[in-house]
């Protein structure tokens, strides 16, 4: 050990160029993304009639992803508003008029009219990588043009809607969301849109979640078509329930679960089947139905029209019943 004037000191070393390098390409590439996206994103304002006059009632983001004024959002922050207004980065303040929203996958799409408007593409979601660099752009809390980064932290996630569906494909980040984020996009480096934010967990930090950019091209080209995202529905209420192992294996099913049928709707394709409170939902067309989410999952616009056979277990028989799915009525206004 050296001791008094002749100890030589430690010398804090200065980052190698090559990290150097590395901090200003990862600066080079976020601020690359705000500056191509953040004239896109725009502040939404929710009125709704409150003793004669129209009063601001929630707000959130969105993002124009055509040049005509096309943005998409989320559903919840327009649903049941009387009307719509788009704070833009240039200052402009335009009415958003809805073109259609799906409260099942919780994105909607409105329309500016307006000239000069940027728009930001949409990306392949398929081809993201965990571990890739992510940049989240919105209004939280009201304060305008907020971006945050990080990266993907997991892809295919499902999460729960406020309309109760459940949605697939979601992507998880540590990009720091907060209440107004909602409804703007997550970007990649090359300023693409891979997600829309939609959900953050409160209790926990680093936890956000955003609807993949595939499943929202879907969603939004479903609902510029025919203002809502056409599916299937046979009209039945129900809840995942265990299945005795004896039972699962008498009968050969695939899975220890089923539907148990809680609810049918009258004049509803499954009553019009034969289907009866009680009975349990294993199969849909030879497919095993584990639970409901799997069931939603099947009905889609293709079924819509055509017989599919139901695998039901009641009391302790098997029964197979012909279903034929029918369009889903319309999500009621709130």
């Amino acid at each position: 050990m050296l001791d008094g004037p002749s100890a030589v000191e430690p010398k804090l070393e200065s980052p190698a160029p090559a990290d150097d390098n590395l901090l200003d390409a990862y600066s080079r590439a976020v601020t690359g993304a705000v500056e191509r996206v953040s004239p896109a994103v725009v502040h939404l304002q929710s009125l709704r009639p409150v003793n004669g006059q129209e009063r601001p009632v929630g707000s959130g983001s969105g993002v124009i992803f055509t040049s005509d004024g096309l943005l998409v959002t989320n559903s919840h922050v327009i649903h049941g508003a009387s009307a719509v207004t788009a704070a833009l980065m240039d200052g402009r303040t335009l009415p958003a008029y809805l073109v259609g929203e799906d409260p099942d996958t919780d994105l909607a799409v409105l329309q500016l009219h307006g000239d000069g408007l940027a728009h930001v593409p949409f990306g392949d979601s398929a081809r993201m990588r965990v571990g890739q660099l992510v940049v989240a752009i919105g209004n939280p809390f009201g304060f305008e043009c907020t971006v945050t980064a990080g990266v993907v932290s997991a892809l295919g996630r499902s999460l729960r809607s406020y309309a109760g569906r459940l949605i697939d494909d979601v992507v998880q980040t540590d990009a720091a969301l907060n209440p107004g984020n909602s409804g703007g996009p997550l970007v990649t480096a090359r300023g693409e849109i891979i997600g829309i934010n939609t959900a953050i967990i409160p209790a926990a930090q680093g936890l956000c979640f955003a609807i993949a950019s595939n499943t929202a091209l879907f969603v939004v080209s479903e609902l510029i078509r025919h203002g809502k995202v056409r599916r299937s529905y046979i009209g039945v209420g129900g809840q995942t329930m265990a299945l005795p192992r004896r039972v699962a294996r008498f009968h050969q099913l695939a899975a220890e679960t089923g539907i148990r049928v809680l609810t049918v709707e009258p004049d509803s394709p499954a009553r019009q089947a034969g289907l009866m409170d009680g009975d349990v939902i294993v199969a849909f067309d030879g497919t095993p139905t584990p639970g409901i989410d799997s069931l939603h999952r099947l009905l889609t616009a293709e079924r819509i029209g055509g017989s599919a056979e139901l695998t039901v277990l009641r009391r302790t028989e098997k029964h197979l019943l012909t279903v034929t799915p029918a369009a889903r009525p319309p999500a009621p206004k709130a």
